[in-house]
């Protein structure tokens, strides 16, 4: 009987399977949070909260994702040199960006703008143009599409907090906490030469004329 106790409990890692192991975790969580039946999302009340809340979740992970491929472009190219580290930090808290919203989406069974594979090739595409200006292109580039990213979101933190602030508490705790994450890249950006770009301003506007077209797009399709 003491072999049989003895065998039983060295074999049961081939018994407990990590889908097993990953459901009584899951499991765990709902009694913990017991409360609330959702982690960031309420359930919509109707189909009009649930499209506006789709087409919101959509854009905000679209945005996500082409600003990862930016820095990636970045890297690309200025990857090496004394910038590198520095696009690299802000590149890290992008993805954990993408990562929150890429859970967002597939708990609540939003589906992804269409055009992910279009903002695929064009964000790496202007990050790695702009990077090979040089720093200050890298840099300005950053302001740009952060402060596109940031008034965005501050919009969607406006729209929230008219319509029911209890009720979406925990989105705009994300929100707010990713948009100050943008605030602080833009700040960065300036801090390193963005500005000392010649045509600056010119660059700046056509990047966030650009950045306005993907969000109108990005909610639509």
């Amino acid at each position: 009987m003491h072999r049989a106790a003895h065998t039983a409990f060295c074999d049961w890692p081939q018994f407990v399977r990590p889908a097993m192991i990953r459901q009584s975790l899951k499991c765990t969580g709902c009694l913990q949070n017991s409360a609330r039946a959702y982690s960031v999302v309420p359930a919509p009340r109707d189909s009009k909260e649930k499209e506006m809340m789709h087409r919101m979740l959509r854009v905000d992970h679209a945005g996500e994702y082409g600003a990862n491929r930016i820095y990636a472009g970045q890297m690309a190219v200025l990857g090496r040199s004394r910038t590198g580290p520095l696009i690299q930090q802000m590149w890290d808290q992008e993805k954990k960006h993408l990562s929150k919203f890429n859970e967002i989406l597939a708990e609540n069974r939003v589906r992804p703008t269409a055009l992910l594979p279009l903002w695929n090739l064009a964000g790496f595409a202007l990050g790695a143009s702009t990077a090979l200006l040089g720093k200050e292109g890298a840099m300005a580039c950053t302001v740009a599409v952060e402060e596109s990213i940031s008034e965005h979101y501050n919009s969607q933190i406006r729209a929230l907090m008219e319509s029911d602030p209890e009720r979406y508490t925990e989105l705009l705790q994300v929100i707010k906490e990713f948009r100050d994450d943008e605030m602080d890249h833009h700040d960065t950006g300036l801090e390193h030469d963005a500005e000392s770009l010649p045509g600056y301003w010119l660059l700046k506007n056509a990047i966030q004329l650009g950045c306005k077209a993907a969000i109108y797009v990005s909610q639509r399709v």
